[in-house]
């Protein structure tokens, strides 16, 4: 099996995405990443982040690209949870990301940093997530309760919360 097998069984279970420090761990060097983007198999997307040249797009790449370029520990927050969920808006024009530490790197403009404590996290579709009822929490203040609402009410038809977490929320949201 040689290390662009290995880089692609990495990225085909995460979004096609697959970071520098994954792939050195696997003996990978930054010049065979290197040599792999000019030959047209990998994409660079930011400092120490790459895609795979063919993948096939789902609606949650965004996510998991915006929580990869910032690094470990970083988990999609608030209304971008609701919208990856599709409890809220279609298509935002940014993703908010909450980091585990302190963030250097320079992000593109789509991908927005916020200076909050996670207490809950969780993974939905394999990204991982602020937990759904503190992300609807989050959200209190910012969106229109009659969505935030609706969200708590599409949140439990389809199993993403519990009927207790529902019934507290929406005892929030009077």
């Amino acid at each position: 099996m040689t290390h662009f097998d290995d880089i692609y069984e990495i990225a085909a279970d995460n979004y096609g995405l697959v970071t520098f420090a994954e792939a050195k761990d696997m003996g990978v060097t930054g010049g065979e990443l290197d040599r792999w983007v000019a030959q047209g198999r990998l994409e660079r997307r930011g400092r120490g982040t790459y895609r795979l040249a063919r993948h096939i797009p789902t609606p949650y790449d965004r996510y998991a690209e915006a929580v990869a370029l910032v690094g470990p520990g970083t988990v999609v927050w608030g209304d971008s949870v609701l919208a990856m969920l599709d409890l809220a808006y279609e298509n935002p024009p940014v993703v908010y990301v909450a980091p585990a530490r302190r963030v250097r790197k320079v992000l593109p403009n789509w991908v927005k940093l916020v200076d909050a404590h996670v207490n809950e996290r969780a993974a939905y579709e394999g990204v991982p997530c602020q937990a759904l009822p503190e992300a609807i929490r989050a959200c209190k203040g910012h969106v229109l309760p009659e969505r935030l609402a609706d969200a708590v009410r599409n949140a439990r038809a389809r199993g993403l919360i519990t009927r207790a977490e529902a019934a507290e929320l929406e005892g929030e949201m009077v």
